[in-house]
């Protein structure tokens, strides 16, 4: 049946043919295309298809219709053997800088969406699939193609707008989000369209995509933009690849195909060519999977370590892809793709009618936020029944529709329905090892019968469901009384559940609210979840069985209404959340018109790498070429949390294939740890392990993948030390400190607090946030054989703390280490302490082996091993007057450090010093402690603790608001710093402009109409309410310590005139090399064009401070322009004897005078200091100021939201570059939205983390973006202490996401206004759909008790 000599594989990428003849089943296509092709350009973000940074487009020919299909796919969840026929297109193959962009790539990148650039090829490809599929998409076409895609640093907008230019904007009030006809009714009807997707949303005639209420917002852009339409090359379809015709003939050709088998180093994968094949495989190898889509196969091989050694693939057995029409409803093929399913459902519904197509639309509704479009391209609908999650989106569906599925062995066929037996356990189904799911059957419902599904996830798209269900009812004709009823619950149990006891105690009954209230007791009953379930959120997951029933009740009364079966007034109709999203704005001051068209300062200058980035030409460390005998390094980590280590165990690794040696610390020549503030870090563990994810020792090997296995099968013999510290409680209960802890104080705050009107004691616990750059921890070593030189390519913020750090772990001096860095996939605060030591164990491993040593972690380590913001705690007692005056304050902050010192004691001292955010309280005492636990590490992170800091200022200020039932921007303005101040630490300041800001927001977002609006709104509505908030930030730039302030620069100018800048700070995103570029252009008053930047390099600037604190910008601008300035004074008498010549004259004139065209330049830096003992200094150079408005959609039921509006003022000085800055701005708000509201970090009891990748984690998506994002940069604002009257914008604007954790906040205490509740009530951060829900206290909130804390043991950790 197949021959034991494996097959050639064949398939095309980017129009050029490749053969196989060694295909290994576990390789996957993005390594494949990257390690064996050399198309870098497809990036590694996660390696589990959830971040899509290695989208490409797949093609196939359909020999049975004779067309083509083009899907989008994650490249690295595609066996290269599920390839065999295919054409594969990478973001290198649609265009080049050297050759032509493409308009997709040119968009991107002109429209300002790709800063650091590492997820922009995934972009680009993503787009680029749909505009082949579809040239003339709508801007929900784009929403729903983009959904798959991640990105940490733009905040999405930019990318949005940039591709909307392909859409052509529907008639409808869709397009700019109001109503056009005048009357303010929708133009799609009268306003009432039930669309599944919510469009037209509203009963009493508003535009469906409005958050208005009837109030117009200004959408006309202001001008100067920052792109302009017109640039663009326009799209034509006509220049696209054709597909390969040697495809087709070998498609057509193939008509019974045979079976190709492919063998690998492990594992041996045959692709039977016919179903009888296949059944007869099947029967000999029942034990063997089946490999379809790969997305549930392939996350349990890398990520479970499950090993197969024969797969079995039918993705060419014609008959898994059948579709077969009945009188009673559709068989699909199991092969089918979720795609290919939800397109067929779409054109059944439309041939079939609304009263036979009610399961179709409730699959429908399921499949558009079941995963990403890349994963439905993918998933097959066999294999989604057969992995029987217990979170299925489909299953509950499927079952409570009666559904069946047909199944065959080689012996036998049988039908086995779809219910509550087929799902045994836990991954488990009643279909045996050696039967194939052949199809589905969905079938048609009939009059009466109403199916709906209903789900909820921690993010709107792109995530597992945390409570899903499936809900059919028919009634019987012409009344309410209910016939049969089938209701099951995913998420709620080891497998999908049906809800049988509440089933038949509404049988017979009629529909009515008596009778559910009843219900809802039995169904609380019968679904209970025991406390300690895996998946923690037991009280939100049993709250949500009960509001997703409630509002299938209500989707129930809505229908029966509408068919005329039941009469009288129904409640009102809950719709969905607005989705639409609006055109934004973004203004900025233009340029004065006598500024010379050279000079380059102050104008919207796309990011001078957005080109290369977006053609995935952009060269990140892990994408050089492997030096001459490269070795890979995968570490080994502590399972333990705290203990020491007996004895390890390495004999095993280096007997595995491909292992050349083990790292351990003994190998290690010269410093064995890490020395700050006093405290040691083992590089590699020593004698004791202090939390899980300490790295122990490290294997290298002649492959990442061999390196990898090598690593699992080391082995640690540990002796658990007893009480290991976790929380901040625990840590507080036992002192366990780093030390020194820090107060500071200004007033009498004791005796104030016997002289206010109220005092109120409260807190909030902030949760922690892991960086998720989006190029994980990668270091290239390379020793050159030499005098112990060694060459570090490192994806670092601080090359110089890397260079230092190998240079003292192998006993070296600093000059024999190079540390190079071209740019950084993402940093956020995360790339500076662990990057270096990562990088000492590579060339401890390079400088032992004398070869190259590779290191990238891949994404479930890095989360493992970095760490990444603190959690806090923080206790408050504040005393204020009846009109809003807060008098006295006393506030405690605690942040979890983790097992090292890392940076937290200098987080935990920017913390103390920046808590009055904008607030002028005359007596306030703040102290913070360090808390030492046996986590791992937490460290800088974008906003250096005042993220935390402020956030708990704010949360006290609207306590304050709530406990005197007055409007928190009252109480805010009320208390702000007004004009020429000093701050508790007795630093001067201006207040005047953070006031310019206040006002110029509320005016911007017309604060006090939206305000009326939103009350009107939450008195119509009850199980939905609005929310509302307005934030101010006074963000402190430069690093406190002021040796870390300076900078250097080394400018050459050469023969040819062309210029080439070095300076101490890297490129991650930011744009520094951009700006840097527009400094030099204006100090040499030459076109930017000819000014290049290269690389930064410990060779070309010495002993760099890290690019950081929101001060690369400044400190290295001016550096530059020193240098600059020195050259254009050297320059000057060549030019005085030739004023008519041009610069390359010049340039050569003054070469052949024998006058230097090199120059360094040197900044020093402000003197910041903070004097803890006398409590004063000035620990800033100047402040950065901003405010932020937003507006939030709540549905009480599920705690799920919407941020309908963001309005942002932000004072940046005069602007070097408008475009950067206002990307910095929306990146660093959506980065403090996912801290404030969704991003949730689950540590185990045992002190594991569980959530290690973006299925876990849930980091913003596109569909987290505020529908109207608005962006205004404060005009004619200077300041004197940064070049060019500019101001840092890197940070400041984090905090500014909290304006959306207030609104959520505001909503919930509507909604509990409505329950009678009210006053201060703890809502913790982030305010996750969770939290938010059971703040709310709806009547379904009550009904589930509560399991005492210390009663169970909960599965996960309260951190």
């Amino acid at each position: 049946m197949s021959s034991p000599k494996p097959d050639t594989l064949l398939f095309f990428v980017n129009g050029k043919k490749v053969e196989e003849r060694n295909a290994d089943p576990e390789t996957m296509l993005l390594f494949y295309l990257r390690d064996k092709l050399r198309l870098t350009g497809s990036k590694s973000g996660c390696g589990g298809g959830a971040c899509g940074a290695c989208t490409v487009m797949v093609s196939r020919y359909q020999p049975r219709t004779r067309t083509i299909l083009h899907f989008s796919a994650t490249a690295c969840l595609v066996p290269i053997v599920q390839l065999h026929g295919a054409a594969v297109t990478t973001v290198e193959g649609i265009g080049s800088t050297k050759t032509r962009l493409h308009p997709v790539q040119e968009r991107i990148a002109k429209a300002n969406g790709s800063q650091c650039g590492f997820c922009t090829p995934g972009m680009v490809m993503s787009m680029y699939t749909l505009l082949r599929n579809k040239p003339q998409p709508s801007l929900e076409d784009v929403r729903e193609a983009l959904s798959g895609n991640l990105c940490r640093c733009t905040g999405y907008r930019p990318i949005v707008d940039g591709y909307r230019t392909f859409c052509q904007e529907a008639n409808c009030c869709q397009g700019n989000g109001v109503c056009r006809q005048g009357n303010g009714d929708c133009c799609q009807g009268n306003g009432d369209c039930s669309l599944d997707d919510g469009d037209c949303r509203r009963d009493n005639g508003d535009c469906c995509q409005s958050n208005r209420d009837g109030a117009e917002p200004n959408f006309l852009q202001e001008k100067p933009q920052l792109f302009e339409k017109e640039d663009f090359q326009p799209l034509d379809p006509t220049q696209e690849f054709i597909f390969p015709p040697e495809l087709i003939l070998m498609g057509d050709r193939d008509s019974v195909p045979k079976t190709l088998s492919f063998c690998g180093e492990r594992t041996r994968l045959l692709c039977p060519g016919s179903l009888e094949e296949l059944l007869e495989l099947k029967a000999k190898h029942p034990e063997a999977p089946l490999l379809m889509g790969n997305t549930h196969l392939g996350p349990s091989m890398k990520f479970k370590g499950v090993l197969h050694t024969l797969m079995i693939s039918p993705i060419r057995v014609q008959e898994l892809f059948e579709v077969t029409h009945t009188s009673e409803g559709v068989w699909v093929g199991a092969g089918c793709s979720l795609s290919e399913l939800l397109t067929l459902l779409q054109k059944i519904i439309c041939e079939s009618g609304a009263e036979r197509s009610e399961l179709f639309r409730a699959l429908t509704k399921q499949l558009k936020n079941l995963g990403s479009q890349q994963v439905r391209n993918q998933a097959s609908l066999g294999g989604h029944i057969m992995s029987a999650f217990p979170n299925s989106d489909l299953n509950p569906v499927l079952a409570a529709g009666n559904c069946k599925v047909s199944v065959a062995s080689s012996s036998d066929r049988r039908e086995l329905p779809l219910n509550q037996d087929f799902f045994v356990s836990f991954g488990k189904t009643l279909v045996r090892p050696e039967e194939v799911v052949l199809s589905v059957f969905i079938p048609f419902t009939s009059k009466g019968e109403l199916v709906s599904a209903l789900r909820h996830a921690p993010r709107k798209e792109s995530a597992f469901s945390t409570v899903t269900c499936g809900m059919r009812v028919l009634f019987c004709e012409g009344s309410s009384v209910v016939r049969d009823i089938s209701l099951y619950y995913g998420g709620v149990g080891p497998t999908t559940v049906k809800a049988a006891q509440t089933c038949r105690a509404l049988i017979n009954k009629e529909w009515s609210e008596s009778v559910l209230s009843r219900a809802y007791d039995v169904l609380l009953e019968e679904l209970e979840l025991p406390p300690s379930a895996p998946g923690g959120k037991v009280q939100f997951r049993r709250v949500l069985t009960l509001t997703l029933f409630f509002k299938f009740h209500l989707e129930l009364l809505h229908k029966l209404k509408h068919m005329g079966w039941i009469s009288g007034e129904v409640p009102q109709r809950l719709l969905p959340l607005p989705s639409y999203i609006q055109p934004s704005v973004q203004h900025f001051q233009t340029v004065s018109d006598s500024q010379k068209s050279h000079d380059a300062v102050g104008r919207p200058i796309m990011h001078k790498a957005a080109l290369s980035q977006a053609t995935g030409e952009a060269v990140y460390c892990d994408d050089l070429p492997s030096p001459p005998g490269e070795l890979h390094l995968a570490l080994v980590t502590s399972s333990r949390a705290y203990a020491n280590i007996k004895q390890l165990d390495v004999s095993a690794a280096l007997q595995m294939p491909g292992v050349v040696d083990v790292i351990t610390a003994e190998d290690i020549p010269g410093k064995k740890v890490r020395t700050d503030f006093g405290y040691d870090e083992d590089i590699l563990a020593q004698n004791q392990v202090l939390c899980v994810g300490q790295m122990v020792c490290a294997v290298v090997a002649d492959t990442k993948a061999h390196a990898k296995r090598g690593a699992a099968v080391v082995r640690v013999q540990y002796e658990d030390l007893p009480d290991p510290i976790f929380t901040i409680e625990e840590a507080i209960e036992r002192a366990s400190f780093y030390e020194p802890r820090r107060s500071l104080e200004r007033g009498n705050v004791t005796e104030a607090f016997r002289s206010v009107d109220h005092i109120y004691e409260g807190g909030i616990r902030l949760g922690g946030q892991e960086h998720f750059y989006m190029e994980t921890q990668s270091t290239l070593v390379v020793p050159l054989g030499e005098e112990q030189e060694f060459h570090l390519y490192v994806s670092t913020q601080w090359p110089t703390s890397t260079q230092v750090a190998v240079a003292e772990t192998l006993s070296i001096p600093s000059n024999r280490v190079v540390c190079h860095v071209k740019r950084l996939g993402g940093a956020f605060g995360g790339k500076v302490t662990k990057t270096a030591i990562l990088t000492s164990i590579a060339a401890v491993a390079a400088w032992k082996t004398n070869r190259a040593v590779r290191c990238v972690l891949e994404r479930g380590d890095d989360m493992l091993i970095t760490g990444g913001r603190h959690p806090v705690v923080a206790k408050y007692k504040v005393g204020f007057m009846n009109d809003g005056r807060i008098i006295a304050a006393d506030l405690e902050y605690f942040a979890n450090a983790g097992f090292s010192v890392d940076e937290s004691l200098t987080v935990v001292e920017k913390m103390i010093v920046q808590m009055d955010n904008a607030y002028n309280i005359p007596h306030l005492r703040g102290s913070g402690a360090a808390c030492r636990t046996n986590l791992r590490s937490n460290t800088a992170f974008r906003g250096f603790g005042v993220p935390q800091s402020c956030m708990v200022m704010e949360n006290m200020v609207t306590d304050v608001a709530m406990a005197l039932a007055m409007p928190a921007d009252k109480v805010r303005e009320l208390n702000m710093y007004r004009g020429p101040s000093l701050t508790y630490h007795k630093m001067e300041f201006n207040a005047e402009n953070l006031h310019l800001c206040w006002d110029e927001c509320k005016r911007r977002s017309d604060f006090e109409a939206r305000r009326r609006a939103v009350e009107l709104f939450n008195k119509q509505n009850q199980w939905k309410k609005r929310g509302v908030a307005i934030v101010p930030i006074r963000y402190g730039i430069a690093f406190s310590e002021g040796f870390l302030n300076q900078a250097a620069s080394l400018v050459h100018i050469y023969s040819d005139g062309s210029v080439l800048v070095a300076h101490a700070g890297t490129e991650m995103g930011q744009g520094i090399h951009t700006k840097m570029q527009q400094v030099a252009s204006r100090e040499l008053h030459i076109p930017i064009s000819k000014i290049y930047i290269s690389e930064t390099s410990t060779s070309s600037v010495p002993n760099t401070c890290p690019s950081a604190a929101s001060f690369g910008t400044d400190a290295n601008g001016m550096a530059v322009k020193d240098a600059c300035q020195i050259l254009y004074q050297r320059l000057r008498p060549v030019m005085q004897k030739n004023p008519e010549g041009s610069w390359e004259s010049w340039v050569k004139a003054a070469f052949f005078d024998k006058i230097s065209l090199s120059a360094t330049g040197y900044y020093r830096g402000p003197d910041t200091y903070m004097d803890w003992e006398q409590m004063e200094g000035r620990p800033y150079s100047y402040f950065t100021y901003g405010v932020c408005f937003s507006e939030v959609e709540l549905d009480c039921l599920t705690g799920d939201y919407r941020t309908l509006r963001t309005d942002i003022v932000m004072d940046i000085g005069r602007s070097i570059n408008p475009s950067v800055d206002i990307g910095q701005i929306e990146g660093a708000f959506m980065q403090g939205l996912g801290l404030y509201t969704l991003e949730e970090l689950k540590f185990g009891p045992s002190g594991l983390l569980y959530t290690r990748g973006p299925s876990q984690y849930k980091i913003p998506a596109l569909c987290d973006m505020p529908l109207s994002f608005n962006v205004y940069l404060l005009p004619d604002s200077d300041n004197p202490h940064a070049i060019y009257s500019s101001k840092g914008i890197g940070e400041p604007a984090v905090f500014l996401g909290s304006a959306v954790f207030f609104a959520i906040k505001d909503a919930v205490s509507a909604a509990r206004s409505d329950s009678g509740l009210s006053g201060p009530f703890s809502l913790d951060s982030p305010a996750t759909a969770e939290r938010a829900c059971l703040a709310a206290a709806s009547t379904f909130t009550h009904k589930v008790p509560v399991c005492e804390p210390g009663s169970f043991k909960p599965w996960a950790l309260e951190i």
